[in-house]
């Protein structure tokens, strides 16, 4: 059925290009170091003739570009453009939640972000208890005795938390850190019970953007005060996490 007298596609025929256009550009997202035509083609599943028609329009919208010598295609500079438009501002969304759970649990709240390998803070709200861990925002931390930092590990694959685990070498034997993060996973709360810092415990939670970026928010605390508020905190953490994700749709 014609959308108007100057419609040149059919609305079942456009939606359909639309979503052959979609598969290829995840195809090379999947692989950017550049494709053929051909390995587009089978890789798709689409005639090779409707992949070089496709390629051929996005090429000329800079959504993908040719390189090399044989002509190897890749995602092109308006992806990136796109991407970066798209991008949600998290330390600006996820204000308000940390300041009301900070609020809820009187302790401070850190946010960060899983990057190049490492947790790095972005932002934190500070509790009214008087003494609480403070962390600037840029440190870098490790993940396989953080709370934020197993709660980020527990949403990987195993083979990257292996290679994390034996890079970190955080003195747990293997077998029994992945049973720990199988009962983070179980519960959605990872715990830190002095590894990282003597005398400071935490709770973390960790999510994911659309971006399919990696956050986790934590809760630290002196140890002793810790281990009594350690059932509240985890639910606080729950809580928050469930909101966050349910009121905004850029979090899973």
């Amino acid at each position: 059925m014609k959308q108007g007298p100057d419609c040149t596609m059919t609305t079942g025929g456009g939606i359909q290009v639309i979503a052959r256009a979609a598969e290829i550009l995840r195809q090379l997202k999947q692989d950017n170091s550049g494709q053929s035509l051909g390995s587009i083609a089978v890789q798709t599943g689409l005639p090779r003739s409707t992949v070089q028609r496709i390629v051929h329009a996005l090429v000329a919208e800079d959504l993908v570009t040719t390189s090399g010598k044989d002509g190897d295609l890749r995602l092109g500079p308006a992806i990136q453009s796109l991407a970066a438009a798209g991008r949600i501002d998290v330390v600006r969304e996820m204000r308000p939640l940390l300041e009301r759970l900070s609020k809820k649990t009187g302790e401070t709240v850190d946010l960060a972000v899983f990057q190049h390998g490492h947790m790095v803070f972005v932002d934190q709200v500070i509790g009214k208890e008087r003494l609480g861990a403070v962390s600037l925002p840029g440190e870098e931390f490790p993940l396989s005795n953080t709370a934020n930092g197993k709660a980020i590990l527990a949403m990987l694959a195993e083979t990257e938390v292996v290679d994390i685990h034996r890079r970190e070498g955080n003195g747990c034997e293997l077998r029994v850190f992945l049973n720990d993060l199988a009962a983070t996973r179980e519960q959605g709360v990872a715990f830190d019970i002095d590894e990282h810092t003597d005398g400071i415990s935490a709770a973390g939670i960790a999510f994911q953007t659309v971006g399919e970026d990696f956050y986790a928010v934590s809760i630290p605390a002196p140890s002793r005060r810790f281990a009594e508020k350690k059932e509240m905190i985890a639910q606080a953490l729950l809580s928050f996490r469930a909101d966050a994700i349910a009121t905004n749709p850029y979090f899973r």
